[in-house]
Order: C-alpha cells, then structure tokens, then sequence
C-alpha cells in the first residue's frame, strides 16, 4: 500500500477533512474550484495559502506538523496536474519515524525536513522542505495517522543514509549515541517494530554497513540480542535437565587445524547449539567464516541444533525438547577434537 490521491468521489469538505486541509491543484480543479478563485483565496491576507507546488492549505496561519506531513506527501503523489494522474508515495526516514513515535527522535514539531519514497522513474524534484528520495522497488506501507509511511527498517536506513550523506555524524549533529537508541528501538518497540534481520537487510540495500559507525553500532546490537537468547537457552537447560554446555570454545583437530568457534557445545555428547548463525557477523565475510565452522562441524560428525531467537520466544518448549533430544542422539562418528575453552 502506498498514498494515492483520492478521485473526486468525496466532496471538497470531505476530501478537506480526511486531508487535514491540505488538498492538491488537481483535486480542487476536480471539484469545480476555478484556478481564479484558488488565486484570489491565496493572496495575502486570504483564507487559503500554497504550501507546496500545487498544493494548498485551506486556512490560514502556520501549518501543523501534520499538515506539513499531508503537504509533502500529496505533493510526491502527484503524476500530472489532472485529477486522475495518481502516483504511490510514502514518508521515509526521520519524519516517519516521527510519525512512530519513536522516543529516541526528536518530537514532530521539530522535524523539518521531510523525506518521501517515490518509484524512481518519478520526474519529481526537490520543493520546499521536501526531499525526494526514489526506489526501483515496490513500494511499501503503513498507515500511521491516515498517514502512508514507509516500513520501520526502510525508514530508519533511510535516516541514517541521510545522516550519512549529510555528514551529521562527521559535524556531532548526530552522535553514536543516537544512532545506537534508534537502531535499538526498531527492533524493540511493542508495536511497529521491525526484526533485525529487516534492519540488517534495508541497512545493507543501502550500503550502510561499510560505515564504520553503522557497522558498530549493529553488532553490538546483535551481541546483545545474541546473549539474551543464549541466556534463555541456559534456562532450558536447567529446565529440561541437560549438562551445563561450554559456551564459545574453541575447537581444533588434534594437529591443531581450527575447526569452529560453536556457541554451546557438549563435548562428551558432540553436540554444538549455534544461535541466530545468520546474525552473527555484519559482513559477509565473517558470515563465511561462521558458516564455513559450521559445515567442518558437521563433516566431522558433530551434530549442530540451530536455534533462532524468534522460534525459541514463539515456542520454547519445542526448543527444549529438540535440545535434549539432540542431546540424547549425540553426535554421530565424531572425530576427536581438542576444545579448548577461551
């Protein structure tokens, strides 16, 4: 879903109230509003005023913050100046997280300038206070206030690459501080929120996790999400009665050939837990490397149980039972190996 101007189906008082006021060119012209009149109504000290390229707000005095969001908007998904030249749009990047709710932004009326996805063949450019940004991929949406805005993971890359491209976090207009609470309030927001896979997908379409500060900041959120799930399996090791497992060590052929580094491992069963393997590693290099230990740990015999953190918040009790399980089964012709704990 993505914002479509409405055809003149609703009347202007209609349209004017689902709109926050704020109407197009087009759709006054569709509902029998001459180009005179809107003129006249726009001259100073009238009751209506422009606000964007054909697009007008049907009162006077200072926009609200909405409004200037329903301004911007309508202003992207206009496609030709008749009523039914009708294109999607979404609000993107730090005005959308805005519209969120997002503790860790600054509050609506602070944000200024607003940022709208388009279809990048869109002729549109630049108006005002309004950033155009384009996408060669289908547009998503969410409503957010009757407002279309672009999913929680689009909109926070899109933040950060305007940051980026504006040297925000060169000048300490925005510091890495910021950039962590944002990163780590996507993903744990009771409503809205996005999975870190999501993040990590929209950050890396983007070219953002080659930014030192961006590349940071995701694994320490990822470390903290990967030690949360650690700790609960933990639990379910207690619960399901199973031996302590060695967390992380390391493990070797007896000629001293590096193996893999599992996340659990229990050595008198030969069996290693990895948790959330696709999450471990930014870059795809060190995701190689993780899956590289993997496949050695399973040619030598090893039985490797993967357990992603979404699985065991939805079901633990099914995790549990396939770790004893597992457990029970043990490894199958496993070549000794020499652990070393770290």
């Amino acid at each position: 879903m993505s914002y479509q101007i409405p055809s003149q189906s609703l009347s202007l008082e209609e349209l004017a109230r689902r709109q926050q006021n704020v109407v197009t060119a087009s759709q006054l012209r569709a509902r029998g509003v001459p180009t005179r009149v809107v003129g006249e109504h726009c001259r100073r000290g009238g009751p209506w005023q422009r606000l964007l390229p054909r697009v007008y707000l049907l009162q006077d005095g200072d926009p609200t913050p909405e409004q200037r969001m329903w301004a911007a908007l309508l202003y992207a998904a206009q496609n030709g100046r008749e009523e039914g030249g009708r294109a999607g749009a979404v609000i993107t990047g730090a005005a959308a997280l805005a519209l969120y709710g997002f503790v860790s932004m600054p509050r609506l009326p602070a944000v200024t300038g607003v940022e709208v996805l388009v279809p990048r063949q869109r002729r549109l450019k630049d108006a005002g206070t309004v950033r155009i940004r384009r996408t060669g991929r289908e547009l998503e949406a969410r409503s957010v206030h009757g407002l279309a805005c672009a999913p929680v993971a689009r909109a926070v890359a899109d933040a950060v690459r305007e940051w980026t491209d504006t040297a925000a976090f060169d000048t300490g207009v925005v510091g890495p501080g910021l950039l962590r609470a944002v990163l780590r309030e996507a993903v744990s927001r009771r409503e809205g929120a996005c999975t870190l896979q999501e993040l990590l997908g929209e950050l890396g379409e983007a070219g953002l996790l080659t930014e030192a500060r961006v590349r940071a900041a995701m694994d320490e959120l990822l470390a903290t999400a990967r030690e949360s799930v650690l700790g609960r399996i933990g639990e379910l090791v207690d619960e399901w009665l199973l031996p302590v497992p060695l967390t992380g060590p390391e493990l070797r052929m007896r000629g001293g050939t590096y193996i893999a580094v599992p996340d659990l491992y229990w050595p008198q069963a030969g069996v290693a837990v990895e948790v959330d393997s696709d999450l471990r590693c930014v870059s795809e290099g060190e995701a190689a490397w993780v899956r590289g230990g993997q496949h050695r740990m399973e040619y030598l015999g090893v039985r490797v149980v993967y357990v992603s953190g979404q699985r065991l918040a939805a079901d633990p009790d099914a995790v549990g039972g396939e770790l004893r399980q597992a457990f029970a089964a043990g490894g199958q012709d496993v070549v000794e190996l020499v652990v070393s704990e770290r």
